[in-house]
């Protein structure tokens, strides 16, 4: 058995546990933060046997995609004289960051 935990990109995570539902695959949605841009984002927690990992995964590589997005730059401590312009920058966010961890037992209560 195997737990797979994706974060995704919080627009993702509705229809990610929409499909896995329709799936009959049972999934904890969390809602998380952090990263570069600390900015919210999904952790989805599913329990499966192992030869349905690869199916999980399918699931997750069609709903959660990358996008670009423009931020502005936190300026940095500056020291007096300095000049700092924050010009916006286009990054990419979204896709997904998928951990597998082996399961050693489990019990549904």
């Amino acid at each position: 058995m195997k737990l797979v935990v994706a974060i995704v990109h919080n627009e993702d995570a509705k229809v990610l546990i929409d499909v896995l539902l329709k799936h009959e695959h049972r999934a904890t949605w969390l809602h998380s933060w952090g990263g570069f841009l600390k900015q919210s984002n999904s952790t989805v927690i599913v329990g499966v046997e192992d030869d349905k990992v690869d199916e999980i995964i399918g699931h997750v590589r069609e709903n959660c995609h990358s996008r670009t997005q423009t931020v502005s730059p936190i300026p940095p401590i500056m020291e007096p004289g300095e000049f700092f312009l924050p010009y916006p920058l286009e990054v990419e966010v979204g896709g997904a960051v998928v951990f597998i961890l082996p399961i050693d037992r489990f019990e549904r209560i």
